[in-house]
């Protein structure tokens, strides 16, 4: 077999180690039935080319780590930088969180539930799409174990303030937000995510908070 095609066969067998299909997931999204043993799950929604996983996967090895990225060449690209790092606490998964949370993830499972730069959804008849809404923020609450941390982040000032205001009313026992401080930028990686990396270098000021359960 032509050397390249052998580099591109080696490709597909790493990318297949941590790309998963929606039906092929198991009923249940744990660390035992996704990597086969007990450290904290924590997931992330919407993870666009997948900077953050990259990064936290491999600055925490101790923590698991599950991707969910609604756009199939996104999650498909965010894959290819985990296995590009023979990454073995990191999946991602192509498709929509919302039924993932409701019916997959069990109650008070997650060491956390990260969010970042979501869609804004500008117009007023879409804004019942966002990410953020009552029926994804209940299920975040509820499948976040005590403790369990919730980080959201955005350039959108609207959108900030309505989600905060929303969480203080239907999930209070995530408690108050409290701001949480950017990295210092010191190359690419500093930067949790590339709306991070573009709303920093353009002086876009960014809203970034986290709860605990």
């Amino acid at each position: 077999m032509p050397r390249r095609s052998i580099r591109a066969l080696q490709a597909k067998v790493n990318l297949q180690s941590v790309l998963r299909e929606v039906d092929d997931l198991p009923s249940q999204l744990t660390s035992q039935t996704l990597f086969g043993n007990d450290q904290p799950l924590e997931i992330e929604v919407g993870s666009g080319k997948g900077l953050f996983m990259q990064t936290v996967s491999g600055d925490q090895p101790e923590t698991n780590f599950l991707g969910i990225e609604i756009a199939r060449k996104y999650a498909v690209s965010a894959a290819a930088r985990l296995a590009s790092g023979a990454r073995k606490n990191a999946l991602m998964v192509p498709g929509n969180a919302e039924p993932l949370f409701k019916d997959r993830v069990p109650t008070a499972s997650l060491a956390g539930v990260h969010v970042y730069f979501p869609d804004p959804w500008w117009k007023a008849r879409h804004k019942s799409r966002r990410v953020l809404n009552e029926t994804s923020i209940r299920n975040f609450s509820r499948c976040l174990q005590a403790g369990g941390r919730f980080h959201f982040w955005t350039d959108v000032l609207d959108y900030f303030e309505s989600t905060i205001e929303l969480i203080a009313v239907v999930a209070p026992e995530l408690g108050p937000p409290i701001p949480e401080e950017a990295a210092k930028a010191e190359h690419d990686l500093d930067y949790r995510t590339h709306f991070e990396r573009r709303s920093r270098q353009h002086a876009i000021p960014v809203y970034r908070v986290c709860y605990t359960k």
